[in-house]
C-alpha cells in the first residue's frame, strides 16, 4: 500500500464566512497530475483533526503541509503538526506561509516541522517531494525557497529563487478544491458585493519598509499575472459562478499602472466592484483620467498603507519611495474627486528616544488622523499598534533588539494569548509602549470607529449608524478618549467588525 500521499491543510484564520484558500490552492497546483493529494481546509471543518486523522490512519499519506500565517492559524498548525509526528513517526511535515518564514529558526528548532518552504513553493515544494520520495537526498542542498536542518543538525538556508513568471504558472485547480469543498461556500455578500470573490493577481513588492512582514520574503520583488491572464479567470468566476465583486489579496496590487489601466479596461462593462491593495505614493503617479477610469470600472476602495504623517517616522520605517505626510492629504483629496474610497491604515507606537517622545508621536498622529477625516470624510482609518517583525539588518530591528524586545524562543509558545494578540497588532508587548500609550491608541480607534463606523460593515447603518455617531460626538471633537464604555457596549452589541482584524463582513 503506497504511503506516499499528501496532505494539504490550511488552518482555521477566522470564525465567519471565508475566503477561497489560494495559498493551499498555489501549492496544490505545482504537484497537480505528479502526485497524489488532498485538501483539508480548517475553515469549514466541524473538526478538521478528524478529517486529517482519518487520512492518516487510511496508512496512504505521508506527508502533511501546512500554510502558516500569524495568528489564529498557528492554532490548528502547531497542534496538529506535533499530533502527526505523535500519531505517526515516519511522517514528514512541511510548513509555508508569511510565519513560517519570518519566523523558520523557531518551526525548524522545534521537533514536528521538518521543513519551511521560504516564500513562493511553486517549484521548492514538488522538487521537496521528488528528493524525498525518490531519495535523492543529494538533491535538497539545491533546492531554492528551502529552509531545513542539514545532517549536521545545523538550520540550512537554501538560496532564494527569482521570482517566476505569474503568466507562466499551472493553473489553479479550482475544480480540484470544488470536490472537496463547494467553490459556492466561498462566495458571500460583502460591501462590495453578493458574490464576491478572492483572487491573488501577483506575489511580492518592490519597497523594503522595515515593519512588513513581506520584505523578509521577497526583498523588494515584485511579479504579477499580465491583466488578460486575471480577467480570464475572473471572467471565468463571473460566468460560471456568477460573481459580482472582487477582492485582490495581493500585497500590492497597483505596483504596475500599465496593468491596472489594461485590467480596467478589460473589466469595464462587467459592473464588477473591487478592492486592491497599493501605495500612496505609486498610485499618486497615477493621472486623474486613470483613477477615474479605475472607479467606472468598478474600483470601489484601496487599502493603502498611510503609516504615519511624520516624515522623520516614515524614514525610521524605512518605507522608502517618495511619500510624505502632506502626500497623504493631497492622496485623500483626490481619492475624494473621483470616487474612491481610500482606506488607510496608520502604525501607531514605534520606538523613541524616549517615553515622552514616544506619547508626542502618537498624539502627533492621532491629530494627523483626524485631519485627513476632515479632507476627505469617507477615508477609512485602520489603526495598528506597532508589532516587530524579523527584518534582519533593519536599523529599526535593531532599535527594536536594543530596547530588550525578543520573540518566543519555542514554537509553542506563539500559541500563548499575548502572542497571538501580537500577530494581530492588538497587543505589540514591545517595551518602549506604557499601558497609557496603549490605551490611548486603543480609546482613540474606538472614538474613531463611533464617529466613522466602517463602511465595509453594511450592518451598521440607519439609526445604528446614527446613534454611535451621536454618542461619540463629544469624544472625538473634545478629544476626551479616555473609558469610552458607552460606544464599547454597542459595538459589542452589534458585532461592529474592525476590518484590520477579521476583513470585511461578509454572510
Amino acid at each position: 500500500m503506497s504511503q506516499e500521499k499528501i496532505l494539504i491543510f490550511n488552518p482555521k484564520s477566522a470564525n465567519s464566512k471565508h475566503r477561497i484558500p489560494n495559498s493551499i490552492l498555489q501549492v496544490g497546483a505545482s504537484i497537480y497530475g505528479k502526485y497524489d493529494f488532498v485538501f483539508v481546509d480548517g475553515n469549514l471543518e466541524n473538526d478538521p483533526w478528524k478529517r486529517i486523522e482519518s487520512y492518516f490512519n487510511s496508512g496512504d499519506f505521508k506527508y502533511f503541509c501546512s500554510t502558516v500565517m500569524p495568528g489564529p492559524q498557528l492554532k490548528q498548525a502547531i497542534p496538529f503538526s506535533k499530533k502527526i509526528k505523535e500519531n505517526y513517526p515516519n511522517s514528514i511535515v512541511i510548513w509555508g506561509g508569511y510565519f513560517a518564514s519570518n519566523q523558520y529558526k523557531v518551526c525548524i528548532n522545534s521537533p514536528f516541522v521538518n521543513y519551511v518552504i521560504n516564500g513562493p513553493g511553486d517549484n521548492a515544494f514538488p522538487q521537496l517531494l521528488e528528493a524525498l520520495i525518490h531519495k535523492n537526498h543529494d538533491n535538497i542542498p539545491k533546492i531554492k525557497n528551502l529552509i531545513y536542518k542539514d545532517e549536521n543538525n545545523k538550520i540550512a538556508v537554501n538560496a532564494k529563487e527569482t521570482l517566476l513568471n505569474q503568466d507562466e504558472l499551472p493553473p489553479l485547480p479550482y475544480n480540484n478544491l470544488d470536490s472537496f469543498y463547494k467553490l459556492e461556500n466561498y462566495l458571500g455578500k460583502t460591501f462590495l458585493g453578493k458574490r464576491t470573490f478572492s483572487y491573488h493577481s501577483s506575489f511580492g513588492c518592490p519597497f523594503t519598509c522595515s515593519f512588513c512582514a513581506v520584505v523578509p520574503i521577497y526583498n523588494a520583488r515584485w511579479k504579477g499575472k499580465s491583466a488578460t491572464k486575471i480577467y480570464e479567470d475572473v471572467s471565468f468566476f463571473k460566468e460560471k459562478y456568477k460573481i459580482d465583486a472582487i477582492e485582490f489579496h495581493d500585497n500590492n496590487f497597483f505596483t504596475s499602472r500599465k496593468r491596472v489601466v489594461e485590467f480596467s479596461k478589460l473589466i469595464l462593462n462587467d459592473n464588477i466592484d473591487w478592492w486592491g491593495e497599493g501605495r500612496i505614493d505609486t498610485i499618486n503617479q497615477y493621472n486623474d483620467e486613470d483613477l477615474l477610469l479605475m472607479r467606472k470600472a468598478g474600483c470601489k476602495m484601496i487599502f493603502l498603507g498611510a503609516e504615519t504623517g511624520n516624515d522623520e517616522i516614515l524614514k525610521q520605517m524605512d518605507k522608502g519611495g517618495k511619500q510624505t505626510g502632506q502626500m497623504i492629504k493631497d492622496f485623500a483629496v483626490r481619492m475624494r474627486k473621483v470616487g474612491i474610497i481610500p482606506e488607510m491604515s496608520f502604525v501607531l507606537g514605534l520606538p523613541g528616544e524616549s517615553k515622552e517622545k514616544v506619547m508626542h508621536q502618537i498624539d502627533w498622529d492621532i491629530n494627523f488622523i483626524k485631519e485627513i477625516k476632515t479632507l476627505n470624510p469617507d477615508t477609512e482609518i485602520i489603526i495598528y499598534l506597532y508589532s516587530p517583525v524579523p527584518t534582519e539588518g533593519s536599523d529599526l530591528y535593531k532599535q527594536i533588539i536594543e530596547s530588550g524586545f525578543s520573540f518566543p524562543q519555542q514554537l509553542e509558545d506563539w500559541l500563548s494569548p499575548v502572542w497571538e494578540n501580537f500577530d494581530l497588532r492588538k497587543n505589540p508587548l514591545t517595551p518602549w509602549l506604557t499601558s497609557a500609550m496603549i490605551d490611548k491608541i486603543k480609546n482613540f480607534e474606538t472614538v474613531l470607529n463611533g464617529y466613522y463606523p466602517t463602511v465595509s460593515d453594511f450592518r451598521i447603518f440607519g439609526y445604528k449608524k446614527k446613534l454611535l455617531r451621536l454618542l461619540s460626538s463629544y469624544r472625538y471633537r473634545s478629544g476626551f478618549y479616555k473609558f469610552p464604555y458607552e460606544i464599547k457596549v454597542l459595538q459589542k452589541l452589534w458585532k461592529y467588525r474592525q476590518p484590520e482584524i477579521e476583513g470585511f463582513y461578509l454572510e
